[in-house]
């Protein structure tokens, strides 16, 4: 597993040790920032469910300023905090160990807003709509935020006046789907 473009361009990672973990495959994260690059900035990522932190180390390394790397598993977080150290840029990423939905709160009550979000939650939680909810009724997010859901099933937002699909494309049983938050 390797960081795909940017100044962290080619710096492989670790994998979580052991087989709880189930990290995104090379061809659907280069997917994944082709379909996100038109919209790319900078500010505040949020790799949540982050696993090996892959999708936070890629946003920092193509240009986001800060990354927030939330799991809950112990061996997520030594292997995040391993990866993390190998881009020697420690002071652009935020390492939380928590559940979700706890992390969010805490967030809220910091007042920190993301830019971009990675949700790649365990296929069998089907928590997306949940989670997107939580960020827009807690504030979480910026204005033109941009939401990359991994899932492996069809999340339905049409509750959500604020949030609508960019584009979505489908890797054997996997899905892809940018949303923006805002106007």
């Amino acid at each position: 597993m390797k960081v795909v473009s940017g100044k962290f361009g080619g710096l492989n990672l670790k994998p979580v040790p052991g087989n709880n973990t189930r990290p995104t495959s090379a061809k659907v994260k280069e997917a994944m920032f082709s379909m996100v690059s038109p919209y790319l900035g900078y500010g505040n990522a949020l790799d949540l469910f982050a696993g090996t932190g892959s999708l936070g180390i890629e946003a920092v390394s193509r240009g986001y300023e800060r990354a927030y790397l939330v799991d809950k598993a112990y061996k997520a977080i030594n292997t995040i905090k391993e990866n993390v150290e190998k881009t020697r840029a420690d002071d652009q990423f935020v390492v939380v160990k928590s559940a979700a939905t706890e992390a969010l709160k805490k967030f809220a009550e910091d007042g920190v807003k993301f830019d971009l979000v990675f949700l790649d939650p365990p296929y069998r939680m089907k928590i997306t709509e949940q989670i997107i909810k939580d960020m827009v009724e807690n504030d979480l997010l910026a204005e033109d935020a941009i939401i990359v859901d991994e899932t492996d099933y069809d999340v339905d937002l049409s509750d959500f006046e604020d949030v609508s699909l960019i584009r979505e494309k489908k890797y054997k049983d996997t899905k892809v789907a940018l949303y923006r938050f805002g106007d």
